[in-house]
């Protein structure tokens, strides 16, 4: 199977996205096609005039999507249902990719129990706000022949703000510098939300004559170092 045709079987197994508006039903000009299930099941190679027989039984799209592969790979989908999913999609993730912040929070593999519990204090806030965090561990000198003080470093981290985020990017070297970055498990427009929610309790407990619980937080060190 060639490369393009592996590429584009792959692409139906996870459900991707159309880039262009490909070609559907009787607006394809082809003999023959390599069909794809709805399910993503591989059907082989069949004769056009099959696959469209098959696309009005289960009363579905044949859609191509990989009209440069040879033969060219269609699926069978319900197309308008396709799109409008895609665009929900989409627009959501362009939500979310509006407001999402990367912050930084760096550490020395041999950090101290103190500043450790302080710069992982900053992570859980982070990650609570929904935002993401690249954790760097720097090494020097005789250090970097010991990374995998900061592999265990990283796990550690990881393993102590679960609950609230996950490795999106795992440890990985970079120059004489490990970085690991995680995602936050809450959308940051939900963060957002529960924000101003909290703001608006405080605001009307302030003029109920109640006064608002005040907490004390250090600054983000978003470029800290230990």
């Amino acid at each position: 199977m060639c490369a393009a045709v592996r590429q584009a079987v792959a692409w139906c197994y996870r459900g991707g996205s159309i880039s262009a508006e490909p070609r559907i039903n009787d607006r394809i000009r082809v003999p023959e096609v390599r069909l794809v299930g709805p399910s993503g099941e591989q059907v082989g190679i069949v004769p056009l005039a099959k696959a469209l027989e098959l696309a009005q039984e289960y009363d579905l799209d044949l859609v191509e999507v990989a009209a440069n592969a040879r033969p060219p790979v269609c699926k069978l989908m319900d197309y308008g249902k396709f799109k409008y999913e895609s665009a929900m999609k989409a627009r959501e993730a362009r939500k979310n990719q509006a407001h999402t912040v990367i912050k930084e929070m760096k550490l020395r593999p041999k950090i101290d129990p103190h500043d450790y519990d302080t710069k992982k204090g900053h992570v859980v806030r982070f990650l609570k706000q929904g935002d993401k965090v690249k954790i760097t561990i720097m090494f020097r000198g005789r250090e970097q022949s010991r990374p995998e003080l900061g592999f265990r470093l990283l796990q550690r981290l990881a393993e102590d703000v679960q609950e609230l985020g996950f490795i999106e990017s795992n440890p990985k070297q970079d120059g004489r510098n490990m970085i690991m970055v995680l995602g936050p498990h809450k959308k940051k427009t939900e963060a957002m939300a529960e924000a101003r929610e909290a703001q608006a309790a405080r605001k009307a407990e302030r003029q109920g004559g109640v006064p608002a619980e005040q907490s004390v937080e250090e600054p983000a060190e978003e470029h800290a170092e230990a």
